[in-house]
């Protein structure tokens, strides 16, 4: 069998038990229509030639009935054509195509990286199927194990979600609406026998009796293998194009953040030498009652600069000149890892025949099929299919498109809310006389803060998340990857907003519009939040930590518990309510793969897979001027992640029907996006937020071993505001006793605003001229193509027929 249909339905003695009249009335009738439905359609797959096997376990309150389906030879010819799948035309040498492996060959270092995987699927030059050519294919006599495995999962689902089983014009068409109807409890595609189980004896591995899905347990989900390639063929073989690309790209990312670990350390560690002898830090920490500074808010007392010494010291370990060269490094290397992954992109692509999938071979979606208003030529393939006019879409894309504006503005307006909150708790509590609220008022206003946030983000996303599904829908895609790629683009936003939201006002807006003693500008009549004494970018530091460790620490700790935890109660559900069957009765042994399969959770998709990873490309590149050892906090994570989901894939899930895919999707240009915005960001946050260009000017100006460097950034508080408070105070500004900027601040704002300007069009010129040497696709892969459409035109020559 290749796929199996499951439903659940309550015994007769059972349900006229029934907890009140009109329930039971209710609950009858739609158990009738679900029966109804459920004929017509098994009936309807009868027809199309499906065979169809059915077995039975009885609980005590229900019976699961499970439908082991199969597609004979004749309907797998006919939608094969149709699919347009590739078959194999002849075998190729096979080559491996790891840039690592070939670096090392050439420099003659042994590669630990290297693994020999048993049962290495073979290479085949291949072309589309046609079923009157047929003896032109390689093993075409061969009718159990010509098509593959995955291809007989696609065939089989293509005929489940476009069988009609009601009107079309109500959109009664598809298994996938049978699912979310609960007329069908499950349909998946069959794992390969075994699960998974403990290490395999040497005997049996040499025997080479392992199927697929061990190989995979044994030789990529383990954690033993931890420094070893992934077996992406096999991968490929297994699970489909699409998931094979995402570890592909997963393990790409995870090779090139190594280069960037190493370069932060340097960094870093630098950092740590710059600190021990740094001027200006030792006058802070030496200053005693020098600098008594203005308090940070309206109830907060007046506090010395020295008290701060060891958050200044701090702060000197991510801000220095090596962060400038680190920015510039990690701007570069983002640059490069896409050009490089372009490439290697390319050759996958090549390598599983499907370089031509989303200009081609691509099907329209099974549901656009069943819906769509009208039939037209396709201009490429010249064959008719559904249509939808582009007009309709594209108004329905903009309608779209005001809707999520919109939940954006909630969110920021949220976001705005939660500071407005944070400086009215800070007030409150420190206006509350009680000492331990009073010592720790800030603390507690940013906690607090942080939970509301937190659990508004986890409600709004749910709505925002379902509302994105809608609206995608709605626009009425046409193929599958540009529904992916629709559905992808909202939700990525909204998430960027959220995630980024706090580690930009850091960044870019707290501290900076504060006014000055005596004038303090307030936002809705709340003063205007300023940094910390240590100052704004020694928080975003921490911020980034804290993201970067923690978050990354909680999501892998909920990757392995949660699918445990819903395994284990998705089992104990099936499994506690089964009934000892009587003798004569059709009572399955539990083991049988389909009731293991049936127990195991539904594969959900790649989205939230690409999403952690994308957010955290973001974060090591957007904001690595604040925290340098980022990349290295991801290259550990990741090593940790690409074996978790190895190990969800084969053991958690049930079997995804294999799609195809000809790259990473829309995730790819998020990519790009990002890089851009790390450009600028970086810029910015060098120029504005960081020390730096205040320490070269002073060391230009005044004294290049920034003596008074301390004295020089404070600014003495205007005379009203002395004469009311009758203290003397110092707070950060380039400001004269009256409160005007001094000309120190217009020479400063020329030299940031100058440096912004350099910095981007250095990097930017030198990403272009980057991406203008490496080409896109390798030459031996051209070459490859070419003789692949050269054969495929001999073999299916009409003369030769």
């Amino acid at each position: 069998a290749d796929f199996v249909l499951v439903w659940e339905t309550v015994p007769q003695e059972l349900s006229g038990q029934q907890d009140s009249r009109e329930n039971g009335d209710m609950q009858e009738r739609s158990a009738t229509i679900h029966r109804t439905w459920r004929k017509k359609f098994l009936d309807e797959l009868h027809t199309a030639g499906i065979h169809m096997e059915k077995h039975m376990t009885r609980m005590e309150k229900k019976v699961v009935h499970y439908l082991l389906l199969s597609a004979p030879w004749s309907v797998l010819c006919y939608y094969a054509e149709e699919l347009q799948l590739r078959v194999p035309l002849q075998a190729l040498p096979r080559q491996t195509s790891n840039w690592s492996a070939s670096v090392l060959r050439q420099l003659g270092i042994p590669n630990l990286m290297a693994q020999e995987v048993p049962n290495l699927p073979l290479d085949y030059y291949t072309c589309p199927f046609k079923a009157n050519k047929l003896r032109w294919f390689l093993g075409s006599d061969e009718q159990d194990t010509f098509f593959s495995t995955t291809q007989r999962h696609q065939i089989l689902y293509k005929i489940l979600a476009t069988t009609q089983y009601g009107h079309s014009r109500d959109r009664e068409v598809g298994v996938d609406r049978l699912l979310s109807e609960n007329v069908f409890t499950a349909a998946f595609p069959l794992h390969e026998a075994r699960p998974c189980r403990p290490p395999v004896r040497p005997e049996e591995l040499a025997a080479g009796s392992l199927s697929p899905r061990q190989v995979l347990f044994q030789y990529w989900a383990s954690w033993w293998k931890w420094s070893k390639y992934q077996p992406l063929d096999h991968i490929r073989k297994y699970f489909g194009e699409k998931v094979a690309f995402y570890f592909a790209w997963l393990g790409f990312y995870t090779g090139w953040l190594l280069p960037a670990a190493v370069v932060g350390m340097v960094v870093f560690i630098t950092g740590i030498f710059l600190m021990s002898n740094d001027v200006p830090s030792q006058e802070v920490c030496s200053s005693e009652e020098k600098y008594w500074m203005c308090p940070l808010c309206k109830t907060c007392p007046y506090w010395q600069l020295s008290k701060i010494c060891s958050t200044f010291m701090t702060g000197r370990l991510f801000d220095h000149g090596g962060t400038i060269f680190f920015s510039i490094f990690m701007s570069l290397w983002a640059v490069l890892f896409l050009e490089f992954w372009k490439r290697t992109n390319a050759s996958l692509a090549h390598h599983w025949d499907c370089s031509e999938f989303e200009d081609i071979e691509e099907q329209p979606r099974p549901q656009f099929t069943a819906v769509a208003p009208m039939m037209i030529i396709n201009p490429i393939t010249g064959a008719e299919e559904p249509y939808f006019p582009k007009r309709r879409r594209i108004h329905r894309i903009l309608a779209g498109s005001m809707v999520i504006i919109m939940m954006i503005a909630m969110v920021v307006m949220f976001l705005v809310s939660v500071i407005l909150y944070r400086a009215v708790v800070a007030i409150l509590l420190s206006s509350s006389g009680y000492f331990w609220f009073v010592a720790s008022a800030s603390r507690i206003a940013s906690i607090t803060g942080s939970v509301v946030n937190l659990i508004f983000i986890l409600i709004l996303s749910k709505i925002y998340i379902s509302l994105a599904h809608f609206l995608t829908k709605w626009e009425m895609h046409r193929t599958q990857t540009k529904y992916e790629d629709a559905f992808t683009f909202k939700v990525f936003i909204f998430q960027f907003v959220t995630f980024y939201s706090s580690p930009v006002y850091i960044a870019f807006f707290k501290g900076k519009f504060v006014g000055y003693p005596g004038n303090y500008r307030s936002f809705l009549g709340v003063r205007n939040e300023e940094c910390s004494p240590g100052g704004c970018f020694i928080e975003l530091a921490q911020e980034l930590l804290v993201i970067m460790v923690g978050k990354q620490i909680i999501n892998n700790v909920q990757e392995v518990a949660i699918p445990k935890l819903k395994c284990w109660w998705h089992k104990h559900k099936l499994l506690s309510s089964k009934k000892p069957g009587k003798e004569g009765e059709s009572v399955l042994v539990e083991q049988a793969p389909w009731v293991m399969d049936h127990q195991l959770l539904v594969f959900e998709g790649l989205f939230d897979e690409y999403l952690e990873m994308v957010l955290q490309f973001g974060f090591i590149t957007i904001f690595v001027a604040a925290c340098p050892l980022a990349p290295l906090f991801a290259l550990l994570n990741n090593w940790v992640e690409i074996r978790l989901d190895a190990h969800k894939f084969i053991c958690d899930y049930r079997r995804p029907v294999a799609e195809r895919a000809q790259g990473i999707g829309i995730w790819f240009s998020i990519l790009e996006a990002i890089t851009h915005l790390a450009v600028i960001s970086n810029a910015f946050l060098i120029a504005f937020t960081s020390d730096f260009l205040p320490r070269m000017y002073y060391g230009y100006a005044h004294d290049s071993g920034l003596r008074g460097y301390v004295n020089f950034t404070l600014a003495y508080a205007p005379w009203d505001f002395v004469l009311q408070s009758n203290t003397t105070c110092r707070y950060r500004a380039f400001r004269d006793r009256d409160g005007n900027l001094t000309l120190t601040y217009w020479q400063l704002l020329a030299i940031r605003l100058g440096f912004i300007i350099a910095f981007e069009h250095v990097v930017f010129f030198t990403g272009r001229v980057i991406a203008w040497l490496v080409p896109d696709i390798p030459e031996s892969v051209e070459v490859k193509v070419k003789r692949e459409r050269y054969l495929a035109k001999e073999a299916l020559a009409e003369n030769k027929v």
